[in-house]
């Protein structure tokens, strides 16, 4: 995604450069097959753009290249995308579901309430939330909040007999439904925090984001109380467990890049 206002939303360049907003999404290789966590724009969006709505495309500017979507990059890696077992999704915003149709036989893990509110919603919450990416009938398995602790966060095992150890950490805020997801790696673990935050300075100590960021998140919140909470617990686990859990998020384009993966210029 390529908006305008960089120096406003990544703190570098002009108030009216370009800059580049990724949708971080990862593929898991399990023993069972491959799981991913969010799909970003899918296909169909590539090829239509008119189905994301105006608003968002003006201001957010999404290149939507079928190259990049997450069913592309799958094939890329060398997998067949019908090997995608199992779908993870933080939340169902439209730039997280849009891959859903791509993988049209995979299990939809979720939080009960994410579904609710994506099926059901207000009228703030029709620009968020696109029908058109689950009008295929995903296979949806939902999931209640409580369970066990981790590292002080409530957490659910979504696949109990998988050798994968994959957890959903509900970071509520962004949307009510809104979920971590922590992945056990060979040394630790690894937090995808979806939209918890924006920018990695707010899980820095002491805590920095651009002014752009700090408005667009207050702007797409639906409990500010809870996610301001949330990324005071993010930051303390930060600070306190950095040697055993990384933390990444789903828009940090830096984020992406210390991990090794290049990100594509800005359109």
């Amino acid at each position: 995604m390529c908006p305008r206002g960089a120096l406003l939303l990544s703190g570098h360049g002009g108030l009216l450069d370009t800059t580049r907003i990724v949708c971080h999404c990862l593929l898991i290789e399990g023993a069972e097959g491959l799981v991913l966590l969010d799909t970003g724009f899918g296909v169909d969006d590539a090829r239509d753009p008119s189905r994301i709505p105006r608003a968002f495309r003006s201001a957010i500017r999404p290149r939507l290249d079928e190259a990049e979507t997450a069913h592309a990059q799958v094939q890329a890696l060398g997998f067949d995308p019908a090997d995608v077992r199992q779908i993870v999704t933080t939340h169902l915003d439209l730039d997280h579901s849009g891959g859903l149709p791509d993988f049209p036989t995979a299990e939809v893990h979720l939080l009960g309430r994410e579904r609710a509110a994506a099926m059901n919603p207000n009228l703030l919450e029709r620009q968020r939330y696109l029908a058109s990416h689950w009008s295929h009938g995903p296979r949806w398995v939902e999931h209640e909040t409580g369970g066990d602790e981790w590292f002080g966060f409530s957490s659910i095992r979504i696949l109990p007999g998988s050798d994968a150890e994959i957890l959903l950490i509900p970071l509520p805020g962004h949307t009510l439904g809104h979920t971590g997801v922590a992945i056990r790696e060979r040394a630790g673990w690894l937090l995808h925090c979806g939209d918890a935050y924006f920018h990695h300075g707010e899980v820095q100590t002491p805590p920095h984001s651009p002014p752009g960021v700090r408005a667009f998140q207050n702007l797409n919140q639906t409990d500010g109380a809870a996610r301001r909470e949330n990324q005071e617990r993010l930051r303390e686990l930060a600070q306190r467990h950095g040697g055993e859990v990384r933390l990444v998020c789903s828009h940090d384009a830096e984020t992406l890049e210390a991990a090794g993966t290049p990100v594509p210029a800005g359109a």
